[in-house]
């Protein structure tokens, strides 16, 4: 590793130590909500054409949305594809990125979105790159996904011909590439808000991975350099932005039908996509809008663009194995368990998805669907593991608190088998180690209530002690980091954010509820587990239980075209 490498794995290590939240004091953030400066909930480029993507005044709804299967059914190896066409584009974002409800209380009017977000920010912002399709523009073009809306912006139009020597082997693909503004997370969490954001990327990312499941398509996620991303994007283009909060590029998905050749994720390859050539094309193409101002007055998180640069992906090829997205990365992986509610619609659990604010704290669930969901969450051969190319860097230290047929206690599961001699290894404790299932590698380190305990180390919040289950997402650091460079520290979180979103279904799917915990007590999470220096971080907490509903708040379907006839 070079010295400007060493410099950013240092910048890592002394921001991931400093946003830290310690019982005696939070990370640092301006400590009270300044609502002046609120970012609006929504971006827009004001110029550029508008291609809505849902149905025009009078027609059904369901001419937009194909029909729809069952949950159990998105994670089959294959489904038969449907075309590459707007419709299905709009599909895809509909149950990837767009608004899932309205809400109102007391004169206030807020939305959800099918994606969770830390505080319902919403830092992610999507962009769509695709070949001329009726619908949307007559050209090759670059989109910016206008959520509100549920339509695309053109942001840019380019020749054909370039198109055709860019694009993937196959002549349907369609890219999508997410980025993040910090100041909308940053505006209430401070310095930890980069976090937040990699979390919220992770969602996205299998988001996205499974609404393209539902099309019988495959997302696989690209290890192409942030330059190159900016670039497609155009979040690199000064004066679009020039009274704007600026994005930084996070991630590109390749969107093509399963069962072609695995896609070079690289961009280097000559067969597949050329993400030189691509970036090239778009340079020299028509670019149309300006981004909107989301607040006029903010404050400025140097440590955030600190750690953003630090951790700029310069390109490289992978060199930890794409076989493992296919499930070739754990050995001996079993068959997997059926869902609870795995005959329930589809885009149903989808766009119900919520982040409960409260559990009952009495309702209990039963082991057998218990772990139905946590075999979800270990890599297999289809969405949304299929889209990662690296092996599983992030294990769960579970609080088991209501589970028929499963003692109460702290027990670990380790997504990938072969690390848990480290754990042994690394935890400092003397803990039990005892096989708890036939087939996972879970085990039971701790019999005993631990309510409190998992209450107190997720900033004693009653929700991660009234639910079925919480659990710490632990990763693998140092030897992460090691491995794969600063860039790295982002794939840690984004990794979380898709076994968040699983479970996150899997709850919705078995009548239960989700939420994701970014609060939680850094090294007395550590210390609670026996765990010293960075081999093992906590990156994200999770709870899972029966939701108390608020029945003060209304609700309302997330686009007013999908409100049926009074």
């Amino acid at each position: 590793m070079g010295a400007s490498a060493d410099t950013a794995l240092a910048t890592v290590h002394r921001y991931h130590d400093g946003t830290k939240h310690h019982f005696e004091r939070f990370a640092r953030s301006l400590g009270y909500l300044d609502w002046a400066s609120q970012p609006r909930p929504f971006r827009s480029f004001d110029g550029a054409p508008v291609f809505p993507l849902h149905p025009a005044p009078g027609a059904p709804a369901s001419a937009y949305s194909p029909p729809s299967p069952a949950y159990g059914e998105i994670f089959a190896a294959h489904r038969a594809a449907a075309s590459f066409d707007a419709a299905a584009i709009g599909d895809l974002l509909r149950h990837s990125l767009g608004l899932s409800a309205w809400k109102e209380f007391r004169g206030s009017r807020w939305s959800l979105r099918v994606n969770p977000s830390s505080g319902n920010l919403h830092p992610t912002e999507a962009y769509v790159i695709c070949g001329p399709m009726e619908g949307l523009a007559a050209a090759p073009a670059v989109y910016h996904y206008a959520a509100d809306r549920h339509s695309l912006e053109q942001r840019c139009a380019f020749d054909d011909r370039d198109w055709s020597g860019a694009r993937a082997a196959d002549d349907d693909a369609v890219f999508v590439a997410l980025t993040s503004i910090y100041w909308r997370e940053a505006w209430k969490y401070g310095e930890r808000a980069f976090r937040y954001c990699q979390h919220d990327l992770g969602h996205a990312i299998a988001a996205v991975a499974i609404a393209a499941a539902m099309l019988g398509w495959r997302a696989a996620l690209l290890d192409w350099p942030h330059r190159t991303i900016a670039a497609l994007t155009g979040i690199d283009r000064h004066d679009d932005f020039a009274d704007a909060e600026r994005e930084d590029a996070g991630c590109i998905l390749a969107l093509c039908r399963r069962g072609g050749a695995e896609p070079d994720r690289t961009g280097a390859g000559p067969a597949r996509v050329g993400a030189d050539s691509l970036m090239a094309a778009v340079r020299a193409g028509r670019w149309t809008g300006r981004a909107t101002q989301l607040s006029e007055d903010h404050v400025q998180w140097t440590f955030i663009d600190e750690i953003a640069r630090a951790t700029e992906h310069p390109g490289r090829p992978v060199d930890d194995g794409p076989a493992a997205a296919a499930g070739a990365g754990v050995a001996g992986s079993p068959p997997r368990a059926t869902s609870a509610g795995g005959e329930r619609d589809a885009r149903a659990i989808i766009l119900q998805r919520r982040s409960a604010v409260a559990f009952d704290g009495r309702t209990t669930i039963g082991r057998t669907a218990f772990f139905a969901m946590l075999s979800r969450v270990r890599p297999a051969a289809h969405a949304p593991w299929d889209a990662v190319w690296w092996t599983p860097r992030v294990h769960l230290a579970i609080f088991v608190h209501r589970v028929i047929g499963l003692e109460p206690g702290v027990y670990l599961l380790a997504r990938d088998a072969r690390a848990l001699p480290a754990w042994r290894a690394a935890c400092g404790r003397e803990f039990l180690w005892e096989a708890a299932h036939d087939d996972l590698p879970f085990v039971r380190l701790a019999r005993g209530d631990c309510r409190r305990l998992a209450q107190r180390l997720s900033c004693d919040q009653d929700i991660a002690a009234d639910g079925f289950f919480s659990l710490g997402m632990i990763a693998e650091f140092d030897g992460s980091l090691d491995a794969h460079g600063p860039s790295f520290y982002r794939h840690l979180f984004w990794e979380t954010g898709v076994v968040g979103q699983v479970l996150y279904l899997e709850a919705e799917a078995a009548g239960a509820r989700a939420t994701g915990i970014g609060c939680f007590y850094d090294d007395p999470v550590h210390e609670a587990l026996g765990l010293q220096g960075h081999a093992f971080q906590s990156l994200y907490h999770f709870t899972v239980g029966a939701p108390v509903e608020d029945g003060r708040l209304t609700t309302e379907p997330g686009y007013a075209w999908e409100i049926g006839p009074s």
